[in-house]
């Protein structure tokens, strides 16, 4: 998907995904979703204006994602949601920029956070 204003949302869950998905579209975003990590990295076309991404997923997690998006000077705006927050992972994820919400986000601050940076 090309495009700055693209939304990427990426989630193992396919649940997740679709849910968030929807709620984005809903609400006039452009959206392009992933299964995985691996599978943004490998979409060399997407360019998106911001990122939600999942902290939990097999191969590469959240973090790992972000902590090489930023290797590679891509300073996307990231949110990143987790089921499971530790201290380890806020602390994480405030030294890679990255603003964090708990599993089920709630809608309201998703979409706050996308018209934010979108």
């Amino acid at each position: 998907m090309a495009g700055s204003r693209v939304v990427a949302v990426i989630d193992d869950d396919a649940a997740v995904l679709q849910s968030l998905k929807f709620l984005l579209e809903t609400a006039g975003h452009t959206v392009a979703a992933y299964g995985s990590a691996t599978d943004f990295l490998d979409d060399h076309v997407s360019r998106p204006a911001c990122l939600i991404v999942d902290q939990h997923m097999p191969v590469m997690t959240g973090l790992e994602l972000v902590a090489r998006l930023r290797q590679e000077a891509a300073e996307v705006p990231v949110l990143l949601i987790t089921g499971s927050p530790t201290s380890a992972i806020a602390a994480r994820a405030n030294e890679l920029g990255v603003a964090m919400l708990e599993k089920p986000p709630a809608e309201h601050d998703v979409l706050t956070f996308i018209d934010e940076h979108v």
